[in-house]
């Protein structure tokens, strides 16, 4: 990690039903500039973590919180300034093109619209910068967040299954800008895609009942390692 914190979050636990935490005593430091990876079986709590982030759940408890080193809340004005989010599932602003999506954005940051052609050509997306959301098929409306989230390059980018829905070669492409984005800010981004873990991140985060069980560093990141693992944890 870094040797500066940006985010640390310190004993979350998360509930959609009483009584029933998805994620407990979870805590998390994310370094400036690096690229983390968080995996875990389906239903390990990435998603709620991700939407919680995103200031979606009421239901949740926290001891600490910083952000940059000072006491934060998600739904802190500066913080959602900070930080740009793609789900893995998003049917939202529908009637936007892409073009009135992007500025409507880039508006909503406070920064000036940003020139995406590369972001475009990378994706071969050039066909549908002009076509409504909702007119768009699953790949090409995640092609359109993506584009729009890199050309943000907020401090903090969280990604909720990137990979899912993409062609093999924008595939490529967005493992190649992941792996560059620390020159921008940080990003985490989860996925059950261990080639997508392995082949962008710093570090790797496994995500077990709840709580973060185990880090990976550096030449730790081996997909025999992670898988192993996985099928620990599923066999529990």
């Amino acid at each position: 990690m870094s040797s500066t914190t940006l985010l640390s979050l310190g004993n979350l636990s998360v509930w959609y039903t009483a009584n029933h935490p998805v994620l407990s005593d979870f805590s998390l430091d994310l370094g400036t500039n690096e690229v983390v990876g968080l995996i875990g079986l389906n239903g390990a709590g990435k998603t709620t973590f991700i939407k919680t982030v995103a200031g979606l759940l009421p239901n949740y408890r926290l001891d600490s919180a910083a952000w940059n080193g000072q006491p934060f809340s998600f739904r802190d004005k500066a913080f959602k300034r900070s930080r740009y989010i793609v789900f893995a599932e998003d049917r939202s602003f529908q009637y936007f093109t892409f073009r009135e999506y992007l500025a409507y954005v880039a508006a909503s940051y406070g920064v000036p619209l940003p020139d995406v052609t590369g972001l475009v050509k990378g994706f071969r997306f050039e066909d549908y910068t002009d076509v409504l959301l909702k007119e768009l098929s699953t790949g090409n409306l995640k092609k359109a967040y993506l584009i729009t989230a890199f050309a943000l390059r907020p401090k903090l980018l969280l990604l909720d299954e990137p990979v899912n829905g993409l062609d093999f070669q924008s595939t490529e492409f967005l493992y190649q800008i992941m792996g560059g984005y620390k020159q921008y800010g940080t990003l985490l981004f989860s996925s059950h895609i261990l080639e997508s873990i392995c082949l962008t991140s710093d570090r790797v985060l496994v995500l077990e009942h709840g709580r973060i069980s185990q880090t990976f560093n550096g030449a730790e990141i081996a997909a025999g390692n992670i898988r192993e693992v996985l099928a620990d944890e599923e066999h529990h």
